[in-house]
């Protein structure tokens, strides 16, 4: 039998605990967006279709960056037990300097389009949280400007090699003027990829509106009243600013780049130098021989060549070849913090996101791109913790078996 009694209100309230309102609407949507792809539904939302397929879309069918994607799925974590892991050290030490965290943000083009505060908000998110921020050569605001919003923390630059060769070398040099420390020579641009969202939606500087693209963006009052109250948007690095991101980067990128250029780069910038967007062994062997500080596995997130290799597949093959010193890095594919923990164990040495800053650029500016990184160090932290590992560097190969989903035909 079981004994009944007259509720006690006293108990009641006990047991229910109400939450305090907020009348911050943005604090409060960003609270509540607990993943990275909580933020992707945010930005969705709050985004016209033009500017979010941009950041969201890939090249051709999107092969690419879906494998990406699953291939982090493709995981199976062995934590140790009974090994006490309460308080864990995130940083590490990349490319000559410390990095809170071992992620840092990626460059991204177009990116006062997606949502007004761009860069400035990246890079003054990445300085808060002790993490290097990229900017890119499609970037919208300026080297000296986004050196003004992280003054004290990482920049980074990625560079583009173009047709008018003294265009590249004047960026690198503005760079490293403004106090860069690492510059990220891509490789993996020749020509622009088949970037067909973009095409459907006549995403372009200035944009090609449509009847649809009109009605799409007019019940995003806020993007509007951004982007027509402040600066022009514009390429803060580029003087040639017309044209879709395919016929801009087919202008102004040479398909002749080779590693005639990548010598004359490495011998202009003073600083770190490492090239991002190698997708096989060979190359990766060749680069670290030829001295470079380090490379990036990139397929560009799946917006070059669709059906390129997965990076992180990639990832241990590499480390075998070139050595566990050599500073490898790995991009494409990144929307949880147990991704890094699980690139970290396979021997990347660091890891760089874009599209998730971006989701949460779009979903809040600022604040949205301080959420994202919480969210991911929340992950990582956690687990670490769940593999009972203090350190990054107590990461090994043991913790992680990549399931295999593509097998390659004999």
């Amino acid at each position: 039998m079981v004994t009944r009694q007259i509720p006690n209100p006293k108990e009641i309230f006990e047991y229910v605990q109400f939450k305090k309102p907020s009348f911050d609407a943005k604090k409060r949507r960003l609270d509540e967006a607990l993943t990275i792809y909580d933020l992707r539904r945010l930005a969705k939302r709050r985004t016209p279709a033009a500017a979010f397929d941009y950041t969201d879309g890939a090249a051709e069918g999107e092969l690419s960056m879906t494998r990406a994607r699953q291939a982090f799925e493709d995981i199976e974590f062995h934590p140790d037990i009974l090994r006490p892991a309460e308080d864990v050290d995130t940083s590490v030490e990349i490319l000559g300097g410390p990095s809170a965290m071992p992620f840092g943000i990626a460059p991204t083009g177009f990116t006062r389009l997606m949502q007004t505060e761009g860069e400035v908000a990246g890079a003054g998110a990445a300085g808060a949280a002790g993490i290097p921020f990229t900017l890119s050569t499609l970037g919208t605001t300026t080297i000296e400007n986004v050196k003004a919003a992280n003054p004290h923390g990482r920049n980074w630059f990625q560079l583009y090699v173009m047709r008018d060769r003294e265009i590249s070398y004047g960026l690198a040099r503005r760079a490293a003027a403004a106090g860069f420390d690492t510059l990220q020579f891509t490789v993996d641009t020749p020509v622009a990829g088949n970037r067909m969202r973009d095409k459907r939606n006549g995403f372009a500087i200035p944009p090609q509106l449509t009847a649809k693209t009109v009605l799409d963006t007019l019940p995003r009052v806020n993007w509007w009243f951004d982007f027509l109250t402040t600066p022009k948007l514009e390429f803060a690095s580029l003087s040639t600013t017309g044209g879709t991101v395919g016929e801009l980067l087919n202008a102004a990128m040479d398909p002749t780049i080779s590693f005639d250029d990548l010598a004359i780069i490495r011998e202009l910038w003073p600083g770190k130098i490492v090239v991002k967007g190698v997708q096989n062994v060979a190359d990766s062997v060749k680069l670290i021989d030829m001295g470079v500080d380090g490379i990036i596995l990139s397929n560009h997130g799946g917006r070059q060549l669709d059906r390129a290799p997965v990076p992180f597949h990639l990832l241990p093959q590499v480390v075998r070849e070139v050595g566990k010193d050599a500073t490898v890095m790995v991009d494409t594919g990144i929307m949880n913090g147990a991704d890094i923990v699980a690139a970290m164990a396979l021997g990347a040495k660091f890891t760089l996101i874009g599209r998730a800053y971006l989701y949460g650029l779009m979903a809040g500016g600022r604040a949205g791109v301080d959420r994202t990184i919480a969210i991911l160090r929340s992950e990582i932290e956690r687990t670490m913790k769940l593999l009972g590992v203090q350190s990054v560097a107590e990461l090994e190969p043991r913790h992680v078996t990549q399931l295999s989903r593509y097998r390659p035909l004999a």
